[in-house]
């Protein structure tokens, strides 16, 4: 079936600098060639012989636009000097007061250069979220003596395939933009660009008998499409416009030219078989495999890569990308991702297919697949060139005995941590099994480790535990957790405290240590719980009881509001502050969820309605906490979904999208049949008030009329309720309001001082 349009239509979206890269791989500065008479683009420039990207000479521009973001009033202070010839990731960090120089192998390695001087030299702190720079003296210290770091692993790779989803669909460039500045002050190199994906297969499947109106149908809307990319749904939230593809599109080829003007690796999804339903109909030579049910969906259909036709809609498909987002050396894929089948495939076979179609495409680029459950499988690693493959170990700190060079053949893998699901709000992590690992694992004489990897589901909620897991692959030597945790107090917010150091223990010794053997997250909040006088946790696959001693954040919190007064004005401390006493509101939901239970059960109206209303109580005090702060607002997420629609009924089909990934999460049977329902809960205010208090709220009414009534409590369908508020358009603020530090205030008043 002929296009609906031509490349060329895709490619007006484009800023001009990056047209020049996408053309035949041409060097920066050169022409783009002319397109052909009705506005195709010759085929000598879609399908150049080799695409592996020309190396560039090392520009510290875009590396000085990014310290100009980052420190405004500071920038002009350093000297930013390329280096090539210093060796792989590595950089040196001199000067005098007020005159740092920082030498650097690329763009980003500069960056790490002047993360490592804030961190080590000017105790300040550019976290994600909050940063302490407004305490940095006007004139910046100087470096006592020249330091020279290089990175212990060649591999620093960071993003979840699900981030995208559940970090924020419809962010800005900036938004993103802000996101690879933080990466790289904190040493990462490899970045996954999911954003704008669903276009090179949209735009190749046209000539493989689908029309565009099909394709808009089957490809799902941009808060679900990380699923759609590991082949477990499709469909929903959309249809999609191609308007918002073509922007998307454009959005995800500045993320990728941004990263590579800065030496980073764009990380960019590869092919590996997914196909809309009919694909053998109208492709003779063409088998697939029905992949069957993920969590309630109908996963799309699996092209053999055996069969005749892989190999053409993986060359169309790798050309459609390389027109929008131009080339790279590294390929997300996973093929067969959580259950998916095999039915007649040779999966050893099948893998070297996928891995010939990668090459044929883009010669020597490697392949990063995700270390999840059993994958990947004996069979792939069999299938493979395994010098080329990275494997991306989502389990590193969760299980126990785990031995990778057994498991995985030698194949190199990055240690990795996903201790966020869904973009809960809850802190914590398993530092210090990250720390003993990452040393043991590296010295080990068979090491096959070859980097790390930071795949958390959300990023932006846990900033201790982003800077303490990129800060291993730079440190020397092994890192001494209790250490770590009083200089990270220190620089967090400025200068040394007591209160806050203090506040740093508390917290390193409750969630930051929690171990290895079934977790790799904390407990969520029972206030974003589904409501039952049982309920052991919000999220089903998340822990169902507390990882650590309560009384830890009880106390962090009391130490933090004794603070210095001088030091309260950064975002990292006010930040810090409504988090832990968020914290410490939800830990208490633990304590108070059984007390009503007991009262019930033991027919006791009156404490029933006084324990029924100081929850209430709790909820309101906590929707008023996370409300002062910008990073807990469901507002702003709102706000981004509607602002990418062009009319009502897509600004409409957005907020669905946006807000049912926080609820429901997809339909009925995904809901209840695949347990998804709140595995997104995070206390943001709005979604606090408006889900899950009138949700708690319906539940206790029936409660107390059966109570009154000596019957049961008549039942509610949750996933109606739940709908019908992703259903809603209602609007909430997006911008902050309150006194963060008064609230906190309220809050610690108002807990035992245990916890």
């Amino acid at each position: 079936m002929p296009r609906t349009r031509r490349l060329s239509a895709s490619l007006a979206v484009l800023p001009a600098a990056l047209l020049t890269l996408v053309c035949a791989g041409a060097a920066p500065g050169a022409a783009a060639p002319a397109a052909e008479p009705g506005g195709a683009v010759p085929d000598a420039v879609r399908a150049p012989a080799r695409v592996t990207p020309k190396p560039r000479a090392l520009d510290a521009g875009p590396a000085r636009a990014a310290l100009q973001r980052l420190l405004p009033r500071h920038a002009a202070q350093f000297a930013l000097v390329p280096d090539p010839a210093a060796g792989a990731d590595t950089f040196t960090v001199s000067g005098v007061a007020g005159a740092i120089t920082v030498r650097g192998s690329t763009g980003a390695t500069l960056l790490t250069g002047v993360g490592w001087y804030l961190q080590h030299v000017a105790g300040a702190d550019i976290g994600w979220p909050g940063d302490s720079i407004t305490m940095l003296p006007a004139v910046l210290p100087r470096v006592p003596e020249p330091v020279t770091r290089s990175a212990l692993v060649p591999h620093r790779y960071a993003l979840n395939d699900t981030d995208d989803g559940y970090s924020g669909p419809y962010r800005s460039f900036e938004e993103h933009q802000r996101q690879i500045d933080l990466l790289a002050l904190h040493g990462i190199n490899e970045v996954f660009v999911q954003v704008g994906a669903e276009y090179p297969y949209y735009r190749a499947l046209q000539d493989f008998g689908y029309s565009a109106e099909e394709l808009r149908e089957w490809i799902p809307g941009a808060g679900h499409q990380s699923w759609w990319l590991l082949q477990n749904l499709s469909g929903f939230g959309g249809p999609v416009t191609e308007r918002l593809m073509r922007e998307r599109a454009e959005l995800g080829g500045r993320i990728a030219e941004q990263l590579r003007g800065l030496g980073m690796t764009p990380v960019l999804p590869g092919y590996f078989g997914t196909v809309p339903p009919g694909f053998t109909a109208r492709n003779p030579g063409g088998a697939t495999v029905a992949q069957g049910d993920w969590a309630g969906f109908d996963r799309p259909d699996w092209l053999d890569p055996n069969s005749a036709a892989f190999g053409k809609l993986a060359a169309a498909y790798y050309r459609e990308q390389r027109a929008v987002f131009g080339d790279s050396t590294m390929y997300r894929m996973s093929p067969l991702h959580e259950g998916g089948q095999t039915g007649p495939v040779d999966v050893k076979s099948a893998a070297g297919a996928v891995q010939s179609a990668l090459e044929a495409a883009h010669p020597g680029a490697l392949w990063a697949v995700l270390g999840w459950q059993d994958d990947p499988t004996k069979e792939l690693l069999a299938g493979v060139d395994t010098s080329r493959l990275l494997i991306l170990d989502g389990l590193s700190d969760r299980y126990n005995r785990l031995d990778r060079e057994a498991r995985w053949g030698g194949t190199p893998y990055a240690m990795g941590t996903i201790y966020n699901f869904g973009g809960h709000t809850t802190i914590g992590a398993n530092t210090s099994v990250w720390i003993d690992r990452f040393g043991s694992w590296r010295s080990k004489a068979d090491s096959a480790l070859a980097g790390i990897a930071y795949l958390p589901e959300a990023t932006g909620t846990n900033p201790a535990a982003f800077d303490l897991f990129t800060d291993l692959a730079w440190e020397p030597g092994p890192v001494d957790q209790r250490k770590w945790f009083a200089q990270f107090a220190q620089r967090r917010y400025g200068r040394a405290d007591p209160a806050s150091a203090a506040a740093w223990e508390e917290l390193r010794k409750g969630p930051y240590s929690t171990s290895s053997g079934l977790w790799s997250e904390s407990q969520d909040s029972l206030f974003t719980a589904r409501p039952d006088l049982a309920a052991v946790g919000a999220a089903y696959w998340s822990p169902k009881s507390m990882r650590y001693q309560a009384g830890s954040v009880r106390r962090a919190l009391g130490h933090l509001l004794k603070v210095d007064p001088a030091l309260h004005g950064s975002s990292a401390y006010r930040f810090d502050l409504v988090d832990t006493a968020r914290q410490a509101l939800a830990n208490h939901s633990r304590v108070l969820l059984p007390k009503i239970k007991a009262a019930y059960e033991a027919k006791d109206l009156p404490r029933f309605r006084e324990l029924t209303a100081e929850w209430a109580s709790r909820e309101r005090q906590l929707d008023a906490l996370v409300g002062s702060d910008p990073n807990f607002l469901l507002g702003g997420w709102l706000t981004a979904a509607r602002s990418r629609g062009a009319d009502a009924a897509e600004q409409d089909r957005h907020e669905y999208d946006a807000r049912s990934i926080l609820s429901v999460w997809g339909r009925r049977s995904t809901s209840e049949g695949g347990f998804l329902h709140d595995y997104a809960n995070r206390e943001w205010s709005g979604l606090i008030s408006e889900l899950y208090a009138r949700r708690w709220a319906s539940y206790f009414a029936s409660l107390e009329e059966a109570l009154v009534r000596r019957a049961a409590p008549r039942p509610i369908d949750w996933h109606a309720f739940e709908e019908e508020w992703a259903r809603r358009t209602t609007r909430h603020p997006d911008r902050p309001e309150g006194d963060p530090y008064a609230l906190a205030e309220q809050v610690a008043a108002s807990l035992p001082a245990t916890g």
